[in-house]
């Protein structure tokens, strides 16, 4: 919300009133600045009136997710289904130098579904929702091919993101894909999102390259079991569980964490690379569990 700039003005009566009283020319200076802010400090509503005056500093915004989609459609088709009756986000991001805010940020939007991040589940509650023009995925004869997101397209989704960010304190890794929070159900923004040059530009989260490779040479010599690899997806944030078994619920949340940090090459299955990459971020993020993770 922009802040309103007050201007103080010389009263031309001011010299003509030298008798007034100190407290009268106090109270009415107050009520003329209350005035001029333009910030009204009551409002009416139905049998009663608030008052806005007072304001605790025990609060902070509801928002701890940011999650990011592809709508797998063009921007026409999407705006139709996102202004329909069964899903909704927040914001849509088009190819064009036009971003439509579809649900206010103080309002719930219905984007993520059945979803989990950390302690969190139905993120619809916590997170913010944009949405991306790209067409996602296309079956060819040539195999799976993948739309690209345009460099211009990205850079008003960067400006977007954070501004989004900012107004509500959201933590590097609290910013994730659809697949991310809904592994079994969902691959968007898929292989081709640029999440390195969102991390560049302040968004998101990243592992450091020396760290990887670190990581990488010791597993190759120690390689990580099935069941510290799900502890080391839960602890990250993932909706995984610690079965200790290969299944199909691994496979999808370890493709989704293959897709946003080494798409490269996301087939679903453990190895070095991946494990490195995931205690990269751990250490990196959330050391804490790194070390639960050791004990």
């Amino acid at each position: 919300m922009p802040t309103s700039r007050l201007h103080l003005h010389q009263s031309p009566w001011r010299l003509s009133v030298p008798c007034l009283p100190l407290a009268c020319i106090v109270i009415a200076c107050l009520l003329t600045l209350t005035a001029c802010s333009g910030t009204p400090t009551t409002e009416s509503r139905d049998g009663y009136r608030v008052d806005h005056r007072y304001q605790s500093s025990a609060q902070s915004s509801r928002v701890r997710h940011l999650v990011l989609h592809y709508t797998d459609s063009d921007a026409r088709r999407a705006l139709r289904t996102l202004t329909g009756p069964h899903v909704s986000s927040h914001y849509l991001v088009t190819r064009t130098p036009t971003v439509y805010q579809l649900v206010d940020e103080s309002r719930r939007a219905w984007h993520a579904g059945a979803s989990a991040w950390g302690s969190r589940s139905n993120l619809n509650d916590t997170s913010i929702g944009i949405e991306i023009v790209n067409r996602g995925p296309r079956d060819t004869s040539h195999g799976r091919t993948w739309t690209p997101y345009p460099a211009r397209q990205i850079d008003m989704l960067i400006d977007l993101a954070r501004d989004v960010i900012e107004r509500h304190d959201i933590a590097p890794m609290d910013v994730v894909g659809h697949a991310d929070i809904a592994p079994q159900r969902k691959i968007d923004p898929g292989p081709r999102f640029p999440w390195y040059r969102l991390y560049r530009a302040g968004i998101g989260a990243w592992p450091d390259a020396d760290r990887v490779a670190a990581y990488q040479e010791y597993f190759t010599q120690h390689p990580r079991s099935v069941g510290q690899l799900q502890r080391a997806l839960a602890a990250y944030g993932y909706p995984v569980r610690i079965t200790g078994t290969f299944d199909a619920l691994t496979h999808d949340t370890l493709r989704a964490f293959q897709m946003h940090f080494r798409p490269a090459r996301y087939d679903g299955f453990p190895d070095t690379q991946s494990a490195a990459i995931l205690w990269a971020l751990l250490e990196k993020y959330r050391p804490e569990a790194l070390e639960d993770i050791r004990k």
